[in-house]
């Protein structure tokens, strides 16, 4: 029996990427595994069962919570990890654009976790691990709406962490710099597209193909997953991968001034 045996978990966004990589190592871990998609899933992580679930549904959020303690009667972890990016001038997206990748990446993180937390105050304890990014803690330019929900819920979740702390409930960060994932799938362009951006967009995209290709593999965020729901005292943020921690770095030590020219330079931006 391994140490985190009878302990369920779900996993929101399991069907690609992190969110894959991360319920696959959860229940190497031991925990009883439910992931989600939007649509029903035939060949999901192995050893998870997954369910339905669209995060901007309450109906279905709940629908979600019901099947999970219908099936395993307990709701010990929660990882927030579905999400949407979104790629251009911020100016580029309509007011309807930006509202509906909020809808997932921050009012989506609202509902599943408001949707557990009854369940954990029972219970007495839980841990609800919410996906951030660097950009949740760095500006990036063409990535502004998309980063806005990271800076959204890296307030939420340490604000809500000394809420829950008295119910036994811990809400921590994992934080993933650029990793190894589908860009097409998961990338969303700008709906009113401005001829202003038409030379600076396809730039920007070709960076971020580049920078994705040299990015961390999945499995480097799932360790951090993993980390992140089994100790005992856990930290408040984990970053993961080296390139997740210099930019922590780079934002926490170094002068505003360095920042923001480094910041340009990565870009490929003019000082």
């Amino acid at each position: 029996m391994t140490m985190n045996s009878g302990k369920t978990a779900i996993v929101t966004g399991a069907s690609s990427g992190i969110g894959r990589a991360s319920a696959e190592a959860l229940a190497r871990a031991g925990f009883t595994v439910f992931g989600t998609s939007r649509r029903a899933a035939s060949n999901g992580p192995d050893g998870v069962t997954m369910l339905a679930c669209d995060v901007t549904d309450e109906a279905s959020v709940s629908k979600l919570v019901d099947e999970v303690l219908a099936k395993a009667k307990r709701i010990d972890l929660l990882v927030n990890n579905a999400g949407i990016g979104l790629l251009g001038g911020a100016e580029e997206s309509s007011s309807a654009q930006a509202h509906a990748l909020f809808d997932v990446n921050v009012f989506g993180v609202l509902r599943v976790t408001n949707a557990v937390l009854p369940t954990m105050r029972r219970q007495g304890k839980g841990r609800i691990i919410n996906m951030s990014s660097i950009l949740g803690l760095i500006p990036s330019p063409f990535n502004a709406l998309y980063a806005s929900t990271k800076h959204a819920i890296e307030g939420y979740s340490e604000s809500l962490d000394h809420e829950l702390r008295t119910f036994g409930i811990r809400v921590v960060l994992v934080e993933p710099g650029v990793t190894r994932t589908s860009f097409e799938e998961n990338v969303t362009r700008p709906d009113r597209l401005l001829p202003v951006y038409d030379t600076v967009r396809p730039r920007m995209e070709a960076l971020m193909r580049k920078w994705i290709e040299r990015g961390d593999a999945p499995d480097i965020v799932a360790r951090a997953v993993v980390k992140a729901a089994t100790d005992a005292m856990p930290r408040r943020r984990y970053t993961a991968g080296k390139q997740a921690g210099q930019v922590r770095f780079l934002r926490r030590f170094l002068p505003e001034s360095v920042v923001d020219k480094s910041l340009r330079k990565i870009n490929e931006l003019p000082a």
